[in-house]
């Protein structure tokens, strides 16, 4: 068995608005997407980060299921949870969002400039400076 040079390091903070779970997802996520956590990097258990954590294993089990859903991990049954070739797929994933999004705002009769406005104004809501 190979070592892993890289790490998982998680920073939850508690008086945050931003739920224990999705901080925890965000960061993997970022990792993962930064190469921090290289694709095949094997998670703990859903039972062991709970307990690093100190968090309820339902709210690790719910972040994992995130990153599962977009594509960022992969479990393989019993052998456990590893990060996923997650770059291509998140591009992809958002790629189609963002042409559902363009496809929906013409329909509504949004003129170029309002749908790109109104993409502008979410993503400015989603990532704060």
């Amino acid at each position: 068995m190979t070592s892993q040079k890289q790490t998982l390091k998680i920073v939850l903070d508690f008086d945050d608005a931003v739920a224990p779970y999705e901080q925890l997802r965000g960061q993997v996520a970022e990792q993962a997407r930064s190469g921090k956590l290289p694709v095949g990097y094997k998670l703990p258990t859903v039972r062991g980060l709970a307990a690093d954590l100190g968090l309820a294993a339902n709210t690790v089990a719910k972040a994992y299921r995130a990153l599962e859903t977009d594509g960022v991990i992969e479990t393989r049954g019993r052998n456990g949870t590893f990060v996923a070739a997650a770059g291509d797929a998140a591009e992809r994933e958002a790629a189609l969002a963002a042409r559902a999004f363009a496809e929906r705002a013409a329909r509504l009769g949004l003129s170029r400039e309002a749908a790109q406005e109104t993409a502008a104004t979410a993503i400015r809501a989603v990532y704060p400076k």
